[in-house]
C-alpha cells in the first residue's frame, strides 16, 4: 500500500494508503486556543441553554433568536467566516470543534447548526461579492438568521425532483417563484432563505429570498417527535418575486450548491452528534453512580459497566474518525489556497475531495448518538421514560439525525458509488489493489508473526481493507451496471468500510497516545482492541451477505474463505477491557478521553 503524505491522504484513500500515527490529527493535539473555545462553549450551554430546555421546547416567543444573538456576540456563529465579514476566520478543525461542543444543546444545537451551515454557507461560497457583502456580516453576528429551503412534499432524498418553479418576468428584472417547501429549520424566525427552484421547469437553481418578500408565507409550527424547540415550518411561494440579482450561483447549477453544502453539513452533523453523545454519556455515568438498587449503586454491576464502556468506545471511535478527517479537509483547504484557488473554491473543493469520508461520518456519528441515548434510557430504567429526566429528551432529539443531511441509507449508497465513479475517472486506483486481492485468494496465507509494536493490529486493519476491496471489486465486476440496483450489497460494503475507517482511526490515535506516553493510552488501546474484535464479526457478517447475494459455486466458496481469513481477529478479553474503561469513567464521573 502507498504511504500517507504529510498533507494527508486523498479522499477515500484510506482503503489503499497507509497512514502513520505521527501524521494523524487527534483531539490530544488541540491547542490552547481550541481548549479555550471548548470551555467557552460548555459554559454557554450550561448557563444559557440547559437551564431553559423546557422553555426552548415550548418555543417561548423570542427565546431561540435571543440565544443565537448571544452566541453571535461570542463569535460562535461566525467562527468559520472570514474576518472581513465579521467572522473569526478560524480553521476548519476549530469550526468543527464549535459544532461538537454546542452539539449537546438539543434544539438549540439544531438551530445554530442550520444557521451556521446550510443557512449561511451557500451565500458565503456561491454568492457574488455584492451578495456576500449584504448578508454574510449580519449572518456572522446573528443580526440576521439563515435557513435553507430544499425539501418538498414530493422530493426528499430525490432533491432534484423538486416541483417549485422560478419564471423570469417579462421585464427581465425578477424571478417569480411558485411552489412549496417543507421541514424548513429556523423558518419561524429566519430573515433570509436559500431557496431551490427550477427555471423553465428543468434548470435546478438557487435563490436568496428575504423574509418580507411579498408572496412568501409560512405554515404553522410542526409538532415533532423530538427537537421540539427547533422552529420547523412549511414555506409557500405564490407569485413570490425576487430580484434577478438574488439568483445564487449559475442558472441550472443549483445541484452544485445543494450537494457541496451537504458534504460540509454531513461532517459537521457528525460533530454535533458527537457533542450530544458525550453529554448523554456523562448524564448516564452520573446516574449509574448515584442510583442504588439491591443496596448498591447500579454502577457496580457488570451489565451496567459494559453498557457505559461500550458507549464510551463508540464515542471514542466517532471522535477519532471525525478529527482525523477534519484535519484532512483543513490541509486540503490550505493546499488549494496555495495553488491560488479563489476563497470560494477552497472549502468546497476540500469537502468534495473528502465527500466519501463525510458520508461515512454522517452515518457513524448519528448512529453512535442513537446507541448512546438508547442505552442511556436503559440505564435510567423507568426514570428514563420520564420527561423529568433529560435523557428522555436526548433520546427523542437524537432520532432526526439519521434523516438529516441525506438519510443514512442514501449516505451508505453513496460510499461505494463515489468510489466507483472516482475509479472510473482515474481519481483513485482501486483496480490494482482489488486485482492484487484476487491473486492473494489463490496464494498461501501470510503467516507473518512480526513482533514489532502493534504489528498484529496493523495487520488486522490491512486485512479488513482487503475484505472490502475483494467484495467491492467482485461485486462491480459481476454486477456491472446492475450494481446500483443492488442496494443491499452496496450497504453491506459501506458498513464494512465504515467499521474499518473507525477502527483504523482509533488505532492510529491510540498508538500516538502510547508513543507520547499519554495517561489514557492503555485505555485507548483497550477501546481500540475491543472495537476491532467486534468489527471483525460485523465485517464477516456484512461481507458474507454481500458475497452470497452475487456469487455462487467455486467463486463463492473461494471468496467466503478469503473473507474468513481477512476478518479474523486475535482473541481478546473484551469483558475485562470494558471493565477497565468503565472503572475510569466512574472515577472521573465523565468521558475522559
Amino acid at each position: 500500500m502507498e504511504m500517507q503524505t504529510k498533507a494527508g491522504i486523498q479522499g477515500g484513500g484510506f482503503l489503499i494508503q497507509t497512514s502513520t500515527p505521527e501524521d494523524t490529527f487527534t483531539p490530544e493535539d488541540f491547542n490552547d486556543e481550541q481548549h479555550m473555545i471548548i470551555d467557552m462553549c460548555r459554559e454557554f450551554l450550561d448557563k444559557e441553554v440547559i437551564p431553559h430546555l423546557i422553555e426552548i421546547d415550548a418555543q417561548k416567543e423570542g427565546l431561540m433568536p435571543e440565544l443565537l444573538d448571544k452566541a453571535g456576540e461570542l463569535g460562535l456563529l461566525g467562527a468559520a467566516f472570514p474576518e472581513k465579514y465579521n467572522g473569526l476566520g478560524k480553521d476548519f478543525v476549530t469550526s468543527t470543534l464549535v459544532n461538537e461542543c454546542l452539539g449537546g444543546g438539543h434544539s438549540f444545537a439544531v438551530a445554530m447548526a442550520a444557521h451556521n451551515g446550510i443557512g449561511s454557507l451557500p451565500i458565503l461560497y456561491f454568492g457574488t461579492e455584492a451578495q456576500k457583502d449584504k448578508y454574510i456580516p449580519k449572518l456572522a453576528t446573528g443580526e440576521m438568521k439563515g435557513a435553507y429551503a430544499l425539501t418538498e412534499p414530493g422530493s426528499g432524498s430525490d432533491a432534484l425532483g423538486a416541483k417549485t418553479t422560478a419564471t423570469l418576468s417579462a421585464d427581465g428584472k425578477q424571478y417569480v417563484i411558485n411552489g412549496q417547501k417543507i421541514w424548513i429549520t429556523n423558518a419561524g424566525f429566519a430573515d433570509v432563505f436559500t431557496v431551490f427552484a427550477k427555471i423553465d421547469g428543468d434548470k435546478f437553481s438557487a435563490f436568496i429570498v428575504d423574509r418580507g418578500t411579498p408572496g412568501l408565507t409560512f405554515g404553522a409550527e410542526e409538532h415533532k417527535m423530538g427537537i421540539k424547540g427547533s422552529s420547523t415550518r412549511q414555506l409557500f411561494f405564490e407569485n413570490c418575486a425576487v430580484p434577478v440579482e438574488n439568483l445564487l450561483g449559475e442558472i441550472g447549477r443549483g445541484h452544485i450548491i445543494a450537494f457541496n453544502i451537504l458534504n460540509i453539513g454531513r461532517l459537521k452533523l457528525c460533530a454535533a452528534t458527537l457533542g450530544g453523545a458525550k453529554r448523554a454519556l456523562n448524564t448516564s455515568i452520573v446516574y449509574a453512580a448515584t442510583r442504588e438498587q439491591f443496596k448498591t449503586p447500579i454502577a457496580n454491576f457488570g451489565a451496567i459497566q459494559s453498557k457505559i464502556a461500550e458507549m464510551a468506545i463508540r464515542v471514542f471511535a466517532s471522535e477519532s474518525a471525525l478529527y482525523r478527517s477534519s484535519q484532512w479537509v483543513d490541509e486540503k483547504e490550505h493546499e488549494l489556497r496555495t495553488e491560488g484557488k479563489h476563497e470560494n473554491e477552497t472549502l468546497l473543493g476540500a469537502a468534495e475531495e473528502y465527500a466519501i469520508e463525510c458520508a461515512m461520518l454522517k452515518v457513524l456519528g448519528s448512529e453512535c448518538l442513537d446507541y448512546v441515548v438508547d442505552e442511556g434510557v436503559q440505564i435510567h430504567g423507568g426514570n428514563g421514560f420520564s420527561d423529568e429526566y433529560n435523557i428522555s429528551r436526548a433520546y427523542r432529539d437524537s432520532r432526526i439525525n439519521r434523516i438529516f443531511e441525506g438519510t443514512n441509507e442514501i449516505n451508505r449508497l453513496l460510499v461505494l458509488d463515489m468510489y466507483l465513479k472516482r475509479a472510473l475517472k482515474g481519481r483513485i486506483n482501486l483496480l490494482g489493489p482489488a486485482m492484487g486481492i484476487q491473486k492473494e485468494l489463490t496464494s498461501i496465507p501470510d503467516f507473518d508473526t512480526s513482533d514489532a509494536p502493534f504489528a498484529a493490529e496493523y495487520k488486522v486493519i490491512a486485512s479488513f481493507k482487503k475484505a472490502i476491496l475483494m467484495c467491492a471489486g467482485a461485486a462491480a465486476q459481476k454486477l456491472l451496471a446492475n450494481l446500483e440496483h443492488e442496494q443491499e450489497v452496496l450497504m453491506n460494503i459501506a458498513d464494512m468500510a465504515i467499521d474499518t475507517f473507525q477502527a483504523e482511526s482509533m488505532l492510529l490515535r491510540a498508538i500516538k497516545m502510547s508513543n507520547n506516553s499519554h495517561a489514557n493510552a492503555e485505555l485507548a488501546l483497550d477501546a481500540t482492541r475491543t472495537f476491532i474484535a467486534d468489527a471483525g464479526d460485523r465485517i464477516n457478517h456484512n461481507g458474507k451477505n454481500a458475497i452470497n447475494a452475487f456469487a455462487d459455486g467455486d467463486e463463492q466458496r473461494m471468496m467466503l474463505m478469503g473473507l474468513k481469513r481477512f476478518s479474523k481477529t486475535d482473541n481478546f478479553n473484551t469483558k475485562d477491557a470494558r471493565r477497565r474503561i468503565a472503572k475510569r469513567l466512574l472515577e472521573n464521573n465523565q468521558y475522559f478521553f
